[in-house]
């Protein structure tokens, strides 16, 4: 029952739905960071940066993603090899940099940073390079398999996982997979290490 009324909503309203499934999975990666930082360090979780997070995506990245996967799909539609490697190609090389620099710079202006390119200078290549490991493979998937009015709600579900790794880089990391794994492995280390003092 719930099931069927959520495909009849997003297919009466695809936009509405699609971009506030892609900012709620979004912000729920931020929130995940945060409550795995206080679980394993103590960390107290910063509402308000999640709050920012939720902004930038419902406002920014839910619909960018809505827009730019259309667009897509009207350039080059249907699911031939050409097609899908064509939209993965034109996906990587100027729907993601703009996304990473409006990750960096959105946060940066909802945190009233003086200098809102600060973070996008020093993290948008690693983080660039890093999505590169994630999102073509992502996108193939979605260009592939997915049904159109559903692309924009996939990726936002794929979009956890990188929220989760963006939103540490944004607080922490310097926007490569390597920091992200190294507060992990330092982390796991210092669990280990508090469960063998017991």
């Amino acid at each position: 029952m719930a099931g069927a009324l959520l495909r009849a909503g997003v297919r009466r309203f695809p936009w509405l739905c699609n971009v506030l499934l892609y900012g709620g999975l979004f912000t729920a990666g931020d929130a995940a960071q945060q409550l795995w930082r206080r679980r394993r360090g103590g960390q107290p979780p910063n509402w308000a940066q999640t709050r920012r997070v939720a902004l930038l995506a419902l406002g920014f990245h839910g619909n960018f993603s809505y827009l730019w996967l259309r667009a897509l799909e009207r350039a080059l539609p249907g699911r031939r090899p050409a097609a899908v490697l064509g939209k993965v190609l034109c996906d990587q090389l100027l729907g993601a940099p703009a996304a990473v620099f409006g990750f960096y710079t959105g946060m940066s202006i909802l945190q009233k940073k003086e200098d809102i390119f600060a973070d996008c200078r020093k993290k948008f290549w690693n983080t660039y390079k890093t999505g590169l490991m994630y999102w073509p493979f992502v996108q193939l998937s979605n260009f592939l398999l997915v049904p159109v009015h559903l692309r924009t709600a996939y990726s936002g579900l794929c979009g956890f996982v990188w929220a989760t790794f963006l939103c540490f880089s944004q607080q922490s990391g310097d926007g490569t997979a390597k920091s992200a794994l190294m507060w992990l492995q330092r982390e796991k280390l210092n669990a280990d290490e508090e469960s063998s003092e017991k």
